[in-house]
């Protein structure tokens, strides 16, 4: 049972949040390994949590504590084409190695193997002890195929015929009942193909809908935050474009359902999952954080222009996107982001406004990427070079400049070349602390001149101490002032420049 005082209670995120995700089931299984018995949440030692919060995280996101499916495991088995993904992560694997995905949620109780609703609550006692948030999932555009809801309530579900499911029937899923069988439509994301482990909620049926709020209820008595899985499905026109052959006359509600969960659980921080530019609609209707994933695809394909427009907006609308080099979705970040560009890359991301967002491994720079339909990946050795420059990172970014502090957008000139646009460059300032962050995002050398016109007296000599690189530059306050701070990066470096009056 549930703890007695597990209750529907506000956390105090601080601004600028730090968050990480943790695969929750293949951390356990990697426990287990290391102390040599089987660990579940309850038998998590204390100094795992205590390591996290003294990295400097405001909130853990246990990924996939919720009862995992036969039926998804049992897909996941016999689909050949993930075999090659699990030969990937863990040579030699075997059948009991195989899960189900977390995304195919059978029912909203922890699953066995990850705990009770008891350690779930002294879990979120310790969390928040430390000083940290517990955020869990709410998957609510699908549920498991063997989710009871399938054959107590199939009115819950989008369906189609008999003749519908002959033909195309790799898009839905008979579901047999006493009353008969009926065709529940798999669910999917409209630009590729259905998942073929998860059926299709109504969004417009009241009674589902209502069902689904009483579930995000109980998950809130439990956790402080919840990431919502594609998010931008439950939207009514959204939803409406991808299944209104299939809905008849059925209407869309009155009011968008965040709207009304926002209504539900006040003090839950919620987090989308949300792309194609939904994110302001889904921040609108209640969000505290959407996905930027517009920023991660233009940081990915070093289009400086998109990332400079990314972020031109005030530090208060940017302060409410998460931004990431990597999560379950996404492959590994040495895959895509090589370290030949992490100085650049992961000090952008650390250092804008917005939750960063970071993922079990990246902090080591693993290139495993788990499917999450696998309990474990092989055993991978840390990479020195991402685990020195994380834990820098992330000790610099906890300084309360970079959480309380105000952030802009600096202007940069060229100097003698035109390399100049391929740097971003910004500041956080706080009372007398001053920041400085140059970013080179380019596969080349680049230079100009920093624009700090008033910031800085021509009467004065400056320091530019560079934390990332631990050296120290002084620079006159008259060049400064009338010219610019003159910066020159290889390709993918980053400055860092905590600036005081010499």
């Amino acid at each position: 049972m549930p703890l007695a005082n597990a209750v529907l209670s506000p956390f105090p995120l601080r601004k600028h949040p730090h968050l990480y995700e943790i695969n929750t089931w293949a951390w356990l299984e990697q426990l287990s390994d290391q102390l040599c018995r089987r660990i579940t949440l309850a038998d998590v030692p204390d100094g795992e949590w205590a390591a996290i919060a003294r990295l400097g995280f405001d909130a853990v996101w246990l990924m996939g504590v919720w009862q995992r499916s036969p039926e998804s495991r049992r897909i996941a088995f016999e689909d050949p084409a993930n075999f090659a993904a699990y030969d990937a992560a863990r040579p030699g694997w075997k059948p009991g190695d195989i899960i189900g995905s977390p995304y195919a949620v059978a029912q909203y109780i922890p699953d066995s193997r990850i705990g009770t609703w008891e350690s779930l609550d002294r879990v979120r006692e310790k969390l928040r002890g430390l000083g940290m948030a517990l955020f869990l999932d709410f998957v609510g555009n699908h549920t498991a195929l063997d989710h009871p809801w399938t054959r107590e309530h199939p009115e819950f579900y989008v369906r189609g015929t008999q003749v519908d499911f002959e033909n195309d029937p790799s898009s839905y899923f008979p579901i047999r009942t006493p009353k008969g069988t009926y065709y529940v439509a798999l669910a999917k994301d409209p630009y590729f193909p259905p998942w073929n482990d998860v059926a299709q909620l109504n969004h417009f049926e009241p009674a589902m809908r209502a069902a689904q709020l009483a579930d995000l209820r109980t998950i809130a008595t439990h956790c402080d935050g919840v990431r919502c899985d594609m998010a931008m499905l439950h939207l009514n026109d959204i939803f409406a474009n991808i299944w209104g052959p299939l809905l008849g006359d059925e209407k869309p509600p009155e009011k968008e359902f965040w709207k009304v969960a926002r209504e539900a659980v006040p003090v839950l921080i919620l987090l989308a999952e949300a792309y194609w530019n939904t994110e302001p609609r889904l921040l609108d209707l209640g969000f505290s954080f959407a996905y930027d994933k517009e920023l991660y695809d233009a940081v990915r394909d070093r289009k400086i222009e998109g990332v400079r427009a990314r972020i031109s907006a005030d530090e208060d609308s940017q302060g409410r996107f998460a931004r990431f080099l990597e999560n379950h979705d996404e492959p590994r970040r040495p895959t895509v982001f090589g370290n030949e560009r992490l100085r650049a890359v992961g000090t952008l991301m650390a250092t804008l406004p917005g939750m960063r967002f970071y993922h079990q491994g990246e902090l080591e720079g693993l290139k495993v990427r788990l499917p999450i339909t696998l309990r474990i990946a092989a055993a991978e050795v840390p990479d020195a070079a991402s685990a020195f420059f994380f834990r820098k990172i992330l000790d610099i970014t906890n300084e309360e400049v970079f959480h309380v502090g105000r952030w802009n957008l600096l202007e940069v000139a060229p100097d003698s070349d035109d390399t100049s646009a391929n740097l971003i460059v910004y500041e956080w300032r706080l009372e007398k602390i001053w920041k400085v962050i140059v970013v080179n995002l380019a596969s080349c050398a680049s230079q100009g001149r920093v624009k700090l016109g008033d910031r800085v007296s021509p009467e004065q000599q400056y320091i530019f101490h560079d934390q990332l690189n631990e050296e120290r530059y002084l620079r006159s306050g008259d060049e400064l002032h009338s010219i610019g701070l003159f910066v020159r990066l290889e390709a993918g470096q980053a400055h860092l420049f905590d600036v005081t009056l010499a």
